[in-house]
């Protein structure tokens, strides 16, 4: 019920701090305070159909509910009493202007800001539940804020474009990068051709583009081919070497049905030695652990020299000995090998160009790769979360964006326009500069910092 003191009704008409409303009554439950109020603004003075002034006349009331911010963790329902009017003239009815309302979504201003930024932190349902209102609401509220900042946000087009994939909410999305500046630019939903395809045709300065680092996946090839035909294709070096810890893997695993279980559980505690760099075992036992399983299986240590060699030939010093160090390879892959390392010498076979542009231009994408990993923990946190919600927040929050401050001069006003004072060689720029943010997308390592400090 209405407060009757003159202290307690200031106080409940202040609880609100909405000034152009008047409280009329409040009722409080155990999760909801709900308040009847009118508006404490003047009547119209026109007709906002027809444009007639002052010939209005009060046309009933009617009471319509808005949602607003919690307050004291508790839901928040304003039922305002609203006058409606009819004009004389054109015989039009209009409700009275409500300030600081969005009438087409029943809920304050000051909560959609509030469901904003919320949304990115919370799931959709947990916010709707908090406040009241349909998910539905919360989802679309969220989708043009992320419109919003799209259109205010502008990546700076990269020299040189990374396209891989993370594995985010089930499914493998797409993933658009600065490879110059670490930092991803963009998630597609989906990797498909026509999504590429899509994407790459919207980028600004797309000529900028030198180089694209991918993996072998043909969908980005020829995306890029049809859109980008200038830029050279570099296979990340780290997809191809890996088929060839793949293929030893195979072989490891062929080896584990000809041995006692005993020795079956020691090869799987082992297999990090045999997918490690012989240059990089530098503790004897391990030393010891690779050399006995190397002479108990010959074909096991054939594979993993051969590995070791395929490995040595991203060492080359010029693309000329890359080729040679190749053919040198496959030519001494044994007939009884050639089975596990066919998926190798296949992706070389038709990714040759692709693959030795590495030589030339040593670019990669191998940062995903650590992306790829903290992904898992957002897979985990992410539950019940939507992909555009985590898309928006790797994007957008600003504390994990990469960005450089850039010098420009602003408009000079003149009495025939606006002119740039470059312009004018003659004219003093004094005064006139001003400084504005090249945004490079949102910064690897920092968004790797959040994941592992459990801050993103």
């Amino acid at each position: 019920m209405l407060n009757k003191t003159k202290g307690n009704e200031i106080m409940t008409t202040n609880m609100l701090n909405l000034p152009s409303f008047k409280i009329l009554d409040m009722k409080e439950s155990e999760y909801d305070y709900r308040f009847l109020v009118e508006t404490t603004l003047p009547p119209p003075s026109y007709c906002p159909k027809c444009g007639t002034v002052a010939n209005l006349y009060k046309h009933g009331k009617k009471e319509q509910l808005f949602f607003d911010l919690p307050m004291h963790a508790k839901r928040v329902g304003i039922f305002v009493k609203r006058q409606r009017y009819k004009c004389n003239e054109c015989g039009a009815t209009f409700f009275e202007s409500l300030p600081d309302i969005d009438e087409g979504r029943s809920v304050t201003n000051r909560l959609i800001n509030w469901i904003q930024e919320a949304s990115l932190v919370k799931t959709f349902t947990s916010v709707a539940e908090e406040i009241g209102v349909d998910e539905k609401t919360v989802r679309n509220i969220f989708n043009d804020y992320v419109d919003e900042l799209e259109a205010q946000t502008d990546f700076r087009t990269p020299k040189w474009l990374g396209i891989d994939e993370v594995h985010l909410l089930k499914n493998y999305r797409c993933v658009i990068t600065d490879v110059e500046n670490k930092s991803v630019i963009d998630i597609l939903r989906k990797r498909n051709k026509d999504n590429v395809i899509s994407y790459l045709s919207k980028l600004q300065d797309i000529d900028k583009i030198e180089l694209v680092a991918m993996d072998m996946w043909n969908p980005y090839k020829s995306a890029v081919n049809t859109v980008i035909p200038h830029a050279k294709i570099v296979i990340d070096k780290f997809h191809v070497v890996k088929l060839a810890n793949e293929a030893l893997e195979k072989i490891r695993k062929a080896n584990r049905k000809n041995i006692t279980a005993k020795e079956r559980r020691q090869l799987m505690r082992d297999r990090y030695v045999l997918l490690t760099r012989s240059k990089d075992l530098t503790d004897f036992d391990d030393q010891i652990k690779l050399q006995v399983w190397t002479q108990n299986f010959p074909l096991l240590g054939q594979a993993y020299e051969l590995k070791e060699q395929f490995f040595d030939i991203y060492e080359a010093e010029s693309i000329n000995d890359a080729y040679i160090l190749y053919q040198n390879w496959v030519s001494n892959v044994p007939k009884e090998l050639m089975t596990y390392f066919e998926d190798l010498i296949r992706a070389m076979n038709n990714w040759e160009e692709e693959i030795f542009n590495y030589f030339n231009s040593p670019i990669t994408n191998a940062y995903t790769e650590s992306l790829n990993r903290l992904i898992k923990t957002m897979n985990h946190v992410g539950r019940g979360y939507s992909f555009e919600a985590l898309r928006a927040k790797i994007l957008f929050t600003q504390g994990y964006r990469k960005v450089k401050k850039k010098k420009k001069f602003k408009e000079v006003e003149v009495t025939f326009g606006k002119m740039l004072p470059d312009q004018f060689p003659s004219w003093s720029q004094t005064g006139y500069e001003w400084v504005y943010e090249e945004i490079y997308g949102a910064d690897f390592s920092t968004l790797s910092k959040a994941m592992e400090e459990g801050t993103f």
